[in-house]
Order: C-alpha cells, then structure tokens, then sequence
C-alpha cells in the first residue's frame, strides 16, 4: 500500500467534511492525513427535510466532501448537494466531492425506450451544487467520467483488493467475471496475479435474476476469484459460484469492491458455495450485514493519499489508477499515455496492388 506523505505546512487549508453515509470512513482518512474531520451538524426538519450547518470558518480553504451515495442513494444525494451548496455559500476555494460509491451509475446510457441516463443526472446536479473536482473508486462504467464538467479522479481499489490476495498465496487460481461487461477489470487483476482468466455468459431476466448459460474457460480444480464492481442483491455472484462449483472448481472467492448487499442478499450469501467475500468500506456494513463469510478491507489509505495529492497539486496519477487500461493488452506494467493510445489502435497490414 502506498505510504500517506503529510503535507507538514497545512496550515489548516485542508477541510474534511463527511455526510452520514459513512463517517467512519471520513474519520479513518482524516486520521491518516493528520487531521480533523469539520464540526458539521447534520439534522432534520419536522417534515424531514434535510438540515445541514458547518460550524467551522472554511472561507478561502480546500474543502473535501466524502459522501458515498450507498443506501439510502436518495437521502445520501440530496445530503452531499446541501453539503457541498453549503460549503460554496460559506465560500470554500475549492470544493472536492469524495464519492468512495457512485449510486445510480448503472443507468449509464438509455438501453430501451423512454428511459432517464440517471448517472448524467447526477453527475450536473453535483456540478450544479458547487462541486469543483470529483474523487471516486471504481465506478461502475468509466465513462461516466465523462457525464461531469468538472475535473474527475478516477480511483481503483486494485491496490487493496490485489494485495490482499496475493498475501494469500493461493496455488492454481483463475479470475473469472461474471459477464462480459467485467472482462476489462477481470484481465487487470488476472495479469497482477499471473493467472488465467475465465468469463461466465450470462443472461439478465431481471433487475436480481440471472441465467447462466456457459463458463467460457477452464476452472475445473482450480481455485476462483470471481470479481465485480458491486454486489446489490447476490443474485447474480451467487449463481455464477453455483455454475462455478458444478464445472469443478475448488474453492471459491468473491471479490467485490462496493458492498451494496441489498434485500436478501446475506441470505444468498451465507447459503451460497462462496467461501468467502472481500469487500472494501467504500459502503458501510451495518451489524446485520457482518457475517463471518465476509472480509472487508479499508480504502481510507488509497483515498487519503489521493486527497493529499489533489490539496497538494501532485499529480493524482499513480501506476494501479489505471489497471484495467485499453481493449485488448493492458493492465499493470502498461500505463500513461503512450500505452493509452496504443491500446485504443487496431493494428492492420495494408497490401497495395502494383
């Protein structure tokens, strides 16, 4: 994990601010950049309408905002737009809104007819509100990147997910995407590794079902780490282990980055032939939600460093901001802009007639 530097000459024109979503994260990124988080008092009108004073002088300050927009999304958006409305009226130099879980991102582009691209909603309300930088984890479809008219950080939490694997050790592994959509993602953790990598093709029935109709690859004997971006409902990871386990594959590992864990997703979980499911703290778990069946690791050095950089004008490029790269090689060892470029070409051999 990449060391946390402190900027010793802060002089306090860091402020970190943190909704309800998820203090305990904004405590833990505050902690390792020698801070404290700002005296925010988050309350409700009698109607609940949302209540949100900043007790602290932020005029002139960098002021970030960690907020993930996890459940319930609503409540938690209209959160972090107050907070950051509030920040630009009390007037903050810049403001970051930190969203460790970008809710709404899988209405991402219109698939059928009369249907709203949600993700780009959110991403103009946010700008709307104030926001003058975003800072996330693995969205959910990169190029939502590109939804905001302000400069975005796109974060990947290969860097905590992977090295905890690779502590493991485990012998004959193979990473396996649950769908085509993964295969990018899948291939970068499948290069850091040096494993093989296998895809499961799916068909959606439904927002929580799935029908799995072929294992593309060969998993049989072999340990699996079957990743994804998010786990909502369990539907789909748990029947893709189910798949996985009667093609022959020995123990199976889920690693997921945001742990949404909806309806009866636990349930699914502790029933299923997964053998234990690695999350980060991008979403909180609440009580119920803490199975021994889970592990979840903490991004608040990944994050942290990240808002070092920004307060610090580094530049936030880092060589695992990048793992899952182009289309066709690229991942770890294949970053910046040479190999960005090369990976969007298509080689061709032209024969002219003489």
């Amino acid at each position: 994990m990449t060391k946390i530097r402190i900027h010793k000459k802060n002089n306090g024109s860091m402020v970190l601010l943190t909704g309800g979503a998820n203090p305990a994260l904004g405590q833990e990124i505050a902690k390792l950049l020698g801070i404290r988080t700002g005296n925010v008092t988050l309350g409700r009108f009698p109607e609940g309408e949302i209540q949100v004073q900043i007790h602290d002088n932020i005029r002139g300050k960098d002021v970030f905002i960690i907020q993930p927009t996890c459940t319930p999304p609503n409540e938690s958006l209209m959160e972090l737009l107050i907070l950051i409305d509030a920040a630009r009226r009390a007037s903050a130099k810049r403001i970051t809104a930190v969203l460790p879980f970008f809710g709404y991102a899988r209405q991402d582009r219109k698939d059928r007819p009369r249907v709203p691209i949600t993700a780009k909603l959110v991403a103009n309300l946010i700008v709307s509100a104030g926001a003058n930088r975003v800072l996330t984890v693995d969205l959910h479809a990169g190029q939502i990147q590109g939804f905001f008219d302000i400069p975005v950080d796109h974060l990947y939490s290969i860097a905590v997910l992977g090295a905890y694997f690779k502590k493991k050790k485990l012998k004959n592994l193979v990473v396996v995407s649950p769908d085509v959509g993964g295969i990018k993602m899948a291939r970068g953790y499948a290069k850091l590794f040096g494993c093989d990598l296998a895809v499961v093709d799916k068909r959606r029935e439904s927002a929580s079902t799935t029908h799995v109709m072929h294992i593309i690859g060969s998993v049989a004997g072999k340990n699996v780490v079957l990743l994804d971006d998010l786990i909502s409902t369990g539907g789909s990871i748990v029947e893709a282990a189910k798949a996985l386990k009667a093609h022959g594959a020995k123990d199976i590992y889920a690693c997921i980055v945001h742990p949404v864990l909806a309806g009866s997703a636990i349930e699914r979980i502790k029933n299923s032939p997964i053998k234990e499911l690695i999350v980060t703290n991008s979403i909180p778990l609440t009580k119920e939600k803490r199975i021994s069946k889970i592990t979840q690791l903490s991004i608040a050095p990944l994050l942290a460093d990240a808002i070092w950089r920004i307060h610090n004008d580094v530049s936030i490029f880092r060589v695992d901001h990048m793992p899952y790269g182009g289309i066709k090689d690229s991942g770890l060892g294949r970053e910046g802009v040479k190999y960005a470029m090369l990976d969007m070409m298509e080689p061709r051999i032209l024969v002219k007639s003489f």
